[in-house]
């Protein structure tokens, strides 16, 4: 890491921008600094600096707290105060002597060559695990913040191999990534993900199955906090990854969790757990969710009855098209996908008639639902192999379609989603996601959000990024 030569100064104030095309004033990267001596006031060599110690702070950069040391064989903590200037190849201090007693990491404390260097982060935008090649370090209103980070991975950097001059970097806001820091001290400390909510829960669920076993529990433990989120991301899961985190907590926990999830997705979840698990299980689930999930259970899982949901809108097919629509606008529990259907029955629960709801979105509201309903809808008895109801489904078009029994009693519905699922091949969660032609801009496409935190003082006047940061350097 290296810093502006003192020839070339810029002040360290508010709104300085930082000059694209080379180093800016006031930032410095930590592959340049490591293993830099450190000096006394009078210039009187102490040791090499070994780590740098950051702090989380939520929603605002974290702040440098102190620096790791090499003394005499051990490793001692320096207080950023005493710190008197990064510039120069000899790091000086400003007092004439430093505490000995061997460096104890304490909890909420982030170390960024022993956690983050080299180590993987969550690339929030782009939704993947990225290494962090390098972390930027940039001076705002007279403190140091871990300001961006450079995620093109180069192994040269962290053994110290490469040389200082001459680097490229490309910096991008620390903003833009969630650390896994490994630390459970310090992970438990820093809150829940915050920025990791804004991904969907695919994508999480994704990042959970492409990461290490280490960082999966790291990203879950987060998750967590928010019980409904967790529950989605646990019916994205792959069923057999899915039952093995679960199966590390016990049977209440785990019911907890599969009491919110779909009553498929549950059946799925459960029917990979050991044999001894599962009925202890079963019966902590509320009564209404243990039904069924247990109908669900009876069903061979490469059927249609063992595909579908037995969450689903159906009407007396008597009421409205004003009385349909309402009812979907009231379903805020069920799917979406299955609420672009809605089921027409009569009152010992034949299926009836079926309507779209682009349909219904069209149709005079005062007409009644059997007006505007398939009579002789597409439907597949709960046996039928989950090959055919895919062709069936692509050969008239569905987004659902109905499971019914021997007497059209409606059974259950099946969602595309589920049968996409089910006919792709095997490794398709493995095959990286094509990028949206626009992923380059990341938030520089939205609106401005004024109520959004934004970088500390410092930052460039058209918000692109954190105190001093140039999207492309060469130190």
């Amino acid at each position: 890491m290296t810093t502006t030569p003192p020839a070339a100064p810029v002040p360290d104030t508010p709104g300085t921008p930082g000059t694209r095309g080379s180093a800016p004033a006031h930032t410095l990267y930590l592959s340049g600094l490591l293993g830099r001596q450190l000096a006394d006031r009078s210039g009187q060599p102490l040791g090499r600096l070994s780590d740098v110690i950051v702090r989380l702070r939520g929603a605002d950069y974290p702040l440098v707290t102190g620096l790791v040391a090499a003394v005499g064989g051990r490793e001692v903590y320096v207080p950023i105060e005493q710190v008197s200037s990064f510039d120069g190849e000899v790091l000086k201090l400003t007092s004439a002597k430093i505490d000995l007693r061997r460096f104890e990491r304490r909890d909420g404390e982030v170390l960024l060559r022993a956690d983050v260097l080299g180590h993987r982060l969550i690339d929030v935008g782009r939704a993947r695990l990225v290494r962090a090649g390098d972390v930027q370090l940039a001076r705002v209103d007279g403190s140091w913040v871990l300001a961006a980070v450079d995620a093109r991975w180069r192994p040269g950097r962290l053994l110290g191999l490469l040389p200082r001059g001459g680097q490229q970097h490309e910096a991008r806001d620390w903003k833009e990534f969630e650390p896994l820091i490994g630390h459970t001290g310090s992970a438990v400390l820093r809150g829940p993900f915050a920025r990791i909510r804004r991904l969907k829960p695919a994508q999480i669920a994704d990042l959970i199955e492409e990461a290490s076993k280490e960082e999966g529990t790291e990203i879950l433990g987060h998750v967590h906090a928010d019980p409904e989120l967790e529950a989605d991301v646990f019916e994205e899961l792959d069923d057999e990854l899915a039952s093995r985190l679960l199966g590390a907590r016990t049977d209440a926990e785990i019911a907890a969790v599969l009491a919110r999830m779909r009553a498929d997705d549950a059946a799925d979840t459960i029917a990979e757990l050991p044999q001894r698990r599962r009925q202890p299980v079963l019966d902590l689930l509320p009564a209404g969710q243990r039904t069924k999930v247990m109908t669900l259970m009876g069903f061979n899982p490469t059927s249609a009855g063992g595909l579908m949901g037995v969450e689903y809108l159906a009407l007396p097919r008597k009421v409205t098209v004003r009385d349909a629509l309402e009812a979907i606008r009231l379903s805020a529990n069920l799917q979406p996908e299955a609420l672009t259907s809605v089921h027409a029955v009569d009152k010992a629960g034949h299926l009836r008639g079926v309507a779209r709801l682009v349909t219904l979105l069209q149709a005079d509201p005062a007409a009644g639902l059997m007006e505007v309903s398939d009579r002789d809808p597409v439907r597949v008895g709960p046996d039928t192999d989950v090959m055919d109801v895919a062709v069936l489904m692509t050969d008239y078009n569905l987004i659902t379609i109905p499971v019914v029994d021997d007497e059209r009693r409606m059974l259950g519905v099946i969602t595309v989603d589920d049968v996409l699922e089910v006919t792709l091949p095997d490794d398709w969660r493995r095959r990286e996601a094509a990028v949206p032609p626009d992923a380059h801009r990341g938030e520089q496409a939205e609106p401005e959000d004024e109520s959004r935190p934004g970088p500390p003082r410092g930052t460039e006047p058209d918000g692109q990024g954190p105190p001093g940061l140039a999207r492309r350097e060469g130190t």
